[in-house]
């Protein structure tokens, strides 16, 4: 590995441009005049303040789609970096700056390797195609979602979807997610009757009320997962109650928690089951659901098999298959019957200060993106 490395220089050329959410900062214009010259046909999509693009090389099925966003969170204060966030540099073998890992090195990798792979097979099989979005951090309102929508309406159809989200532990391909899991979160506000504390048969405390019925969410089974995913869990984030008074019972109480499920359950009869539960301890309240994603799971399939082989072959190590982590933008493609799996580079230091990752890990995961192509579209194969 040099760092002069054409898969380095693109990742320091995009992690260069400010793109905090939604500003893109011609981070796909950069892709896009790379993919133009190696015969991806464009089409730039922009839904409210929300840039996105589909590439497509390829009029045939099937479809095998790189999937990722360009951009990335705030960095707080800079001078809190050991380096200028926006300034790449490689030190000591790690490329640092905002992105590298989350997630600009994984789009410079596939670019890279779709250059690798159009050269070396110009009559490929199926299609190569890229959906890349600059929501994804943020609300993912006008994003991912609102392109798979797009490709809907036309009958536009992805086979196989790889995404370049950062999922390796400790060296780049030790994990795939082949499946997230879903998330369902809540805010419960509960009506007591407001008093003072020293006349407490006046007044109704919601605090004391729906602490035991959180209790008995805490401690309830919701079930018991299965082979990929872990057993549903609930969390309570945030509670919030009185005037700031040392003195008054408050009126009411404000409770955020969160549903990460299995495929064993749905949003739905997560709902279900929690409002039984409050109905039990005789709350008086209100619940505000909102589903940020469903979980979904690819099985061991065709794209399964060629992302394990490649990885095998180029990084010489065995990959563990895994559900764990947050949501990702795959949730908004695998319900359109899509195989989706995420492979990127290392994640100890995403949304931190000085994000960084080994160089030479972009380089590893360059080729595997290519293998993946050679496994799932080569002609000779």
């Amino acid at each position: 590995m040099t760092e002069t490395s054409p898969t380095l220089d693109l990742a320091r050329q995009l992690i260069a441009q400010p793109s905090v959410t939604p500003d893109d900062c011609d981070c796909q214009s950069i892709m896009l005049e790379r993919l133009s010259a190696i015969g991806f046909r464009v089409e730039r999509l922009r839904f409210g303040e929300v840039d996105n693009f589909w590439a497509r090389r390829g009029d045939q099925g099937p479809v095998l789609t790189f999937a990722g966003h360009t951009d990335v969170v705030p960095t707080g204060p800079v001078e809190h970096w050991q380096y200028h966030p926006f300034e790449p540099v490689i030190v000591d073998g790690m490329l640092c700056g905002r992105g590298a890992a989350d997630m600009k090195g994984s789009l410079a990798a596939m670019v890279t390797a779709c250059e690798r792979f159009v050269a070396a097979h110009p009559d490929h099989q199926g299609s190569i195609a890229f959906l890349i979005t600059s929501d994804e951090e943020g609300p993912a309102v006008n994003g991912t979602v609102k392109v798979v929508q797009h490709l809907q309406a036309r009958n536009e159809k992805i086979d196989w979807c790889l995404v370049g989200e950062p999922s390796s532990s400790e060296v780049v391909g030790d994990v795939v997610k082949n499946g997230r899991r879903g998330s369902l979160g809540a805010v419960l506000k509960v009506q007591g009757v407001q008093g003072h504390v020293a006349y407490p048969h006046l007044a109704r405390n919601p605090i004391h009320q729906v602490a035991p019925a959180l209790d008995a969410l805490a401690n309830a089974h919701w079930d018991n997962g299965n082979e990929f995913f872990p057993p549903t869990s609930f969390q309570v984030s945030n509670i919030h109650a009185g005037t700031g008074a040392t003195n008054v019972i408050p009126g009411t109480v404000e409770v955020v928690f969160n549903f990460r499920f299995s495929t064993e359950n749905t949003a739905t009869s997560l709902q279900e089951k929690t409002c039984h539960i409050l109905d039990q301890h005789g709350l008086e309240y209100d619940i505000q659901w909102t589903l940020f994603g469903e979980p979904f799971l690819t099985g061991r399939g065709d794209l399964v098999q060629a992302v394990v082989s490649a990885i095998r072959t180029e990084a010489q190590v065995e990959p563990e298959l895994s559900t764990s982590g947050g949501t990702s933008d795959g949730r908004f493609i695998a319900p359109t019957g899509a195989q989706v799996v995420e492979l990127g580079p290392c994640n100890a230091t995403i949304h931190k200060l000085n994000e960084r990752i080994r160089a030479a890990d972009l380089d590893t995961l360059s080729h595997i993106y290519q293998q993946v192509m050679v496994n799932l579209l080569a002609t000779e194969q």
